[in-house]
């Protein structure tokens, strides 16, 4: 594994509310990043007999309230919880005091705290989560076993120098390659806030198998200089993660007080401009 694929913490699984969770702490305070994946059911009780449910769901209560399905307002609260107990491990706080808002789109975020990421992203009963201090996440998941067709897809989700790596593999290799290559530039269109308006013929990965990728221009050139990171995890033996991540070089330190973070013969200038308002 590369020292780009490193700066990724690997992901995480949790099996509810208990965690584990050390590891999401660990890797927060190593990296700057951390990633869990769970299921539905390993949710099902906190979802339904949580007796602290409306204050951990917060400002998303009364839609939960309001969704009549009962299938569908069980796995929104999962997801929600998921969310929200995977921050409160990264920040050392009650997931009950985060207050989880929602992006135009729907990307979640947390409010009051402008420097965390935070991804999310679900699939059959698979929901996986990333959270970043050090710039944007996103993260991507699908079956492993799901089946795309080079043909007629790519086109659409390659590049032209992918397409000719894909086209030379055995045809039983070639699924699981695209596989690979299209949870990664999910990944990277949902750390960017594109989703699918970036179209995936215009940037492209290396297509070997492991678990780390460099992000490439269209005709095969490096597309970045180390600011980004990226990653590939096969979880649960039944489906893969990927996760895109990046590193606005602002440096590791957790503290983001004002008090530190700005000048000091700044913070004195303002405070006397104040002082004579």
């Amino acid at each position: 594994m590369t020292d780009d694929a490193q700066r990724i913490t690997t992901p995480v699984h949790v099996t509810g509310p208990a965690g584990p969770w050390q590891e999401v702490e660990d890797g927060m305070a190593l990296r700057g990043n951390a990633s869990v994946f769970t299921t539905w059911g390993e949710w099902l009780t906190a979802a339904l007999a949580e007796p602290a449910l409306r204050p951990l769901l917060g400002r998303d209560w009364l839609r939960y309230r309001q969704t009549v399905d009962p299938t569908i307002r069980y796995r929104f609260v999962a997801s929600r919880l998921a969310v929200k107990y995977t921050a409160a491990a990264a920040l050392g706080v009650d997931p009950a005091d985060l207050d989880l808002a929602y992006k135009i789109g729907g990307r979640p975020y947390l409010r009051g705290f402008d420097q965390i990421d935070v991804s999310l992203t679900h699939t059959d009963d698979l929901i996986a989560v990333g959270i970043s201090r050090t710039g944007r996440i996103g993260i991507d998941t699908e079956p492993a076993d799901r089946r795309l067709s080079l043909r007629l897809l790519q086109d659409q989700v390659l590049t032209a120098g992918e397409q000719a790596e894909l086209a030379a593999l055995p045809e039983a290799e070639q699924s699981a390659a695209m596989l690979r290559l299209w949870t990664l530039k999910e990944a990277y269109t949902k750390a960017l806030g594109q989703g699918l308006r970036l179209g995936f013929s215009e940037f492209g990965f290396e297509t070997g198998s492991g678990g780390d990728a460099g992000l490439l221009a269209p005709d095969g050139t490096p597309a970045a200089r180390g600011e980004w990171a990226f990653g590939t995890y096969p979880v649960l033996d039944r489906y893969l993660v990927s996760v895109a991540c990046h590193d606005t070089g602002l440096g590791a330190s957790r503290d983001t007080a004002v008090s530190t973070m700005l000048d000091e013969g700044f913070l004195t200038t303002v405070a006397g401009l104040l002082n004579r308002a």
